[in-house]
């Protein structure tokens, strides 16, 4: 089992394949810093799309020799994106990975109907693998950047592509917390009732390979001393692998929190594609940069 991100980019390493990761607007020291250590650690062989001398000169401001990367000319931001996923969709990269461009024109292009990356009819999330000091394991939290207020169906795909992520770290029934402001079901938070139907369909093996319960707090979540103080049967222990959140409203404050005060770390990546797609904030570290590239390559490398 993989228990922190550095054992992740260590198996990724170990597996001996090379990925081709297609970067759009690959200009950014940041981006181009977290690709060079992932060539470093032999498992990447990114193409560079974007303006080739803005490429060299902040990989030579950086003191990163770029001759193992491919460099394609591409003199506008959005053409970059396109470029790239057509890439993937080609066959001539396995990733996807966003660079300086602005968010709004990178998911144009993987959201296109035509041309882009979008499974049929599937629902895009996001997951991503935080590492705490406080905390005795990895923990996955959704969704931290796409679905707004999640219907049930979108709820049920967040968890679902979770549990897929908590596989292929090596956990075979994780465990998913439903996360709530409260302990029971209530018409006065609508997305309780939701969980009390997901829990339903994890006890009849529609939601599969897990252990599921909701609503519950963060306390009953993740501390095993909290369940018997609030007299609250829950067979999550106190030892969460997953956090789902009813909204992003509520989510993306919690991981943000998480990485200011709390000293996290992550891996995260867009899931619903046909590919793995890596997308971060253009102010991310070069650390949690490397750490997704690390966990997009696992996720594409298949079981």
């Amino acid at each position: 089992m993989i228990k922190t991100l550095d054992e992740l980019a260590v198996k990724v390493a170990d597996s001996g394949r090379k990925y081709r990761i297609a970067v759009a607007w690959g200009q950014d020291p940041n981006t181009l810093g977290a690709l060079d250590r992932a060539v470093k650690a032999g498992f990447a062989e990114p193409f560079l799309i974007g303006n080739r001398n803005r490429i060299e000169e902040e990989s030579d401001n950086l003191g990163i020799d770029i001759g193992s990367c491919t460099v394609i000319e591409e003199k506008d931001e959005a053409g970059s994106a396109v470029k790239a996923v057509e890439m993937v969709r080609d066959g001539s990269a396995d990733i996807l990975m966003k660079g300086a461009l602005g968010t709004d024109k990178f998911l144009k292009a993987v959201l296109d109907k035509s041309a882009g990356l979008m499974k049929p009819g599937a629902v895009m999330s996001y997951v991503c693998a935080v590492q705490l000091p406080e905390y005795h394991k990895l923990l996955f939290v959704t969704d931290t950047a796409v679905l707004p207020f999640p219907d049930l169906d979108q709820k049920v795909a967040m968890a679902n592509y979770a549990i897929e992520m908590a596989h292929r770290f090596g956990i075979v029934r994780p465990k998913v917390a439903l996360i709530s402001a409260t302990e029971k079901v209530s018409g006065r938070f609508p997305n309780t009732v939701d969980y009390a139907t997901m829990c339903k369909m994890a006890e009849k093996g529609q939601i599969k390979d897990c252990i599921m319960d909701g609503p519950v707090d963060i306390f009953l979540a993740c501390d095993p001393a909290s369940a018997p103080l609030k007299g609250v049967d829950t067979p999550l222990r106190g030892d969460a692998d997953i956090l789902l959140f009813p909204t992003l409203e509520s989510c993306n404050p919690f991981y943000k929190g998480l990485m200011l005060f709390g000293k996290g770390e992550l891996a995260g990546m867009l899931t619903g594609t046909t590919h793995p797609v890596v997308l971060m904030s253009r102010s991310e570290s070069e650390n949690s940069k490397f750490y997704c590239i690390a966990l997009s390559c696992l996720m594409a490398g298949g079981d």
